[in-house]
């Protein structure tokens, strides 16, 4: 009786398939966003759902050349990464599944294996498509990891703990965004360039290289990085509202937070075109970090001041 409930514990309050629906959901609510910014229908409700069912439901061909173990397990691992980052955010509101003083840290590396996974995958084939897309991948994510991380730092400078529950609790009474607004929007533009959003998604750009390191992927694999996509917004948004937006001391909150950042997210991918990848890497690695370094300069020395 204890396992079942265990079981049913881990998948379901919150667990791993609500919050692979609520990453589907996600997903819906800022494609949605986007068509109606910019004067289109957009998908239906289940369109997230029904994509990832008829992706699992199609054949896997690996191709030839390739490193058949990795094809097949790179999407299994992006997807796990996702998925365990989520034990320790407050998703909807309650308490984190599972807590460690560090735990910020290990959420951040597990934030990040979804595009680590992603590049590796693209070099793993021939396809010259898929090897640009790989390459352009990697280089984002370089580029995106510290300044993202300097971010994310700032809450817990100032919370005085790398625990992600003790820092959402200092910010339930504390908007960070206030006295940290350049680490907000750090913290913002970097979850967009991770995630390879729009105007970032030169690492996947259709018109140029298909579908860029996923060019050969299709069936199971294809749908697990697509749903470990949907996750990651989902715990990268529940991150950015928990340390900037006041907290999330319940789910009505959680919702009204995440979606409301979730449609500043949407309204930039609308109004802005792709960048070339050497603006996407170049500008943001040197000012993109840059700012946050001088925003731990400023709070220094307001600390040193008081």
């Amino acid at each position: 009786m204890n396992t079942l409930r265990a079981v049913i514990a881990l998948l379901f309050f919150p667990g791993g398939l609500f919050i692979l629906f609520a990453g589907m959901a996600y997903e819906w609510v800022d494609r949605k966003l986007i068509a109606r910014f910019q004067n289109r229908i957009g998908p239906r409700w289940f369109q997230p759902l029904a994509d990832s069912i008829k992706l699992l439901a199609k054949e896997e061909v690996i191709p030839t050349d390739v490193n058949a173990i990795l094809f097949v397990v790179l999407p299994v691992i992006a997807l796990a990464g996702a998925l365990a980052s989520a034990l320790y955010v407050p998703i909807i509101g309650l308490e984190p599944s599972y807590s460690f003083s560090g735990d910020l840290i290990v959420t951040l590396y597990l934030l990040s294996l979804l595009t680590l996974c992603t590049g590796l995958a693209g070099a793993n084939t021939l396809d010259r498509f898929s090897l640009v897309g790989a390459t352009r991948a990697l280089t984002q994510m370089f580029s995106y990891e510290a300044p993202v991380l300097l971010a994310l730092l700032g809450p817990a400078i100032v919370a005085e703990s790398w625990k992600i529950s003790v820092i959402s609790e200092y910010a339930k009474s504390h908007w960070l965004i206030i006295t940290q607004p350049i680490g907000f929007l750090v913290a913002v533009i970097g979850l967009m360039g991770k995630l390879e959003m729009p105007p970032f998604d030169a690492p996947e750009a259709e018109t140029e290289i298909v579908a860029g390191a996923l060019t050969e992927y299709s069936g199971r694999g294809l749908a697990l990085f697509h749903l470990g996509k949907s996750v990651e917004l989902m715990v990268g948004l529940t991150l950015v509202t928990a340390f900037y937006l006041g907290g999330v001391a319940n789910p009505l909150l959680f919702f009204a937070k995440t979606l409301m950042l979730l449609v500043v997210v949407a309204g930039v991918q609308s109004l802005l075109t792709r960048l070339r990848i050497e603006q996407t890497v170049g500008l943001w690695w040197r000012y993109g970090a840059l700012l946050a370094l001088a925003q731990f300069l400023v709070m220094i020395a307001y600390e040193g001041v008081a």
